[in-house]
């Protein structure tokens, strides 16, 4: 098999195992929509801080990876005026859709494209004011060339890319410690295995009664920060800040004490930039 036939049959394989943990974004609707209803945004504060108010330049952010749709319709909260989001999972689209027509009455504007990110389609090439993406997206992606080369493409000259994700480090410690202690598995962040996504979401995965894991088969890429930073900046895009925080965006380590936890960083935010013609 060819290499970029094996990265596109590894996401492929992945969309099927998110369809399956679509059931969480379906379980938790009608929670979601309320909160958009209220005003309200699913987007942390780390990420509504490196954002800012969009309502004075961003006619369109696009979202990748946007699963079910509430961080996509909540950069609507965060003042654009129209929003985008491409999944690889027809059912987190499909999700992502009712939530939208639940959301009609408020007048929001949101599509949804259905596709790998890598082929994102042409017709949005060059429309994006912002291209947001991140909690837990960037390690699915099999090239990571290949993606910051996609986003500069969506983008507008002088469109940013805006990137709050889990920090790389995090995948080197074993989750079940009660302090950092490297993984048997993933304790080498040089490392460049492809892993089977054992962490997330395969534990709810192997939960769910109706669903053979056997069947499913899950891909995940522990790419370095150099790796990250160098694809954006080989993309022909500018680092224009780069931050580090302790926080984490999910509980992926139960037992480590947060006197402790936080003394690492958990989470970083890249803000980058097309350059104006």
């Amino acid at each position: 098999m060819e290499k970029n036939d094996s990265k596109n049959k590894f996401h492929q394989d992945n969309a099927q195992a998110w369809d399956v943990t679509a059931a969480i974004y379906e379980r938790d609707e009608q929670r979601d929509i309320q909160l958009l209803r209220s005003g309200g945004s699913s987007l942390m504060a780390q990420e509504q801080a490196a954002l800012g108010d969009l309502s004075g330049w961003c006619q369109r952010a696009i979202h990748l990876q946007c699963a079910g749709g509430t961080d996509t319709l909540s950069l609507l909260r965060q003042g654009a005026q129209e929003v985008i989001g491409i999944d690889i999972s027809p059912r987190m689209i499909a999700c992502a859709r009712r939530k939208t027509a639940a959301l009609a009455a408020l007048g929001a504007r949101a599509s949804w494209y259905c596709c790998d990110v890598l082929a994102a389609p042409p017709e949005l090439d060059g429309t994006a004011d912002l291209v947001h993406t991140g909690r837990g997206a960037l390690y699915w992606m099999m090239d990571m060339d290949a993606w910051a080369r996609v986003v500069c493409r969506l983008l507008k000259p002088g469109g940013k890319l805006h990137v709050f994700e889990g920090h790389p480090l995090d995948w080197v410690w074993d989750v079940k410690a009660a302090a950092f202690q490297l993984d048997a598995g993933r304790g080498d962040y040089f490392a460049q295995a492809i892993h089977a996504g054992e962490i997330w979401p395969k534990p709810f995965i192997d939960r769910q009664v109706e669903v053979d894991p056997a069947t499913l088969s899950l891909h995940d890429h522990p790419w370095t920060l150099g790796q990250i930073l160098n694809s954006v900046i080989q993309a022909g895009l500018r680092i224009d800040y780069f931050n580090e925080y302790p926080q984490t965006f999910w509980d992926q380590f139960p037992e480590i004490p947060p006197e402790t936890l936080h003394r690492l960083p958990h989470t970083f935010t890249l803000l980058a930039a097309k350059a104006k013609e």
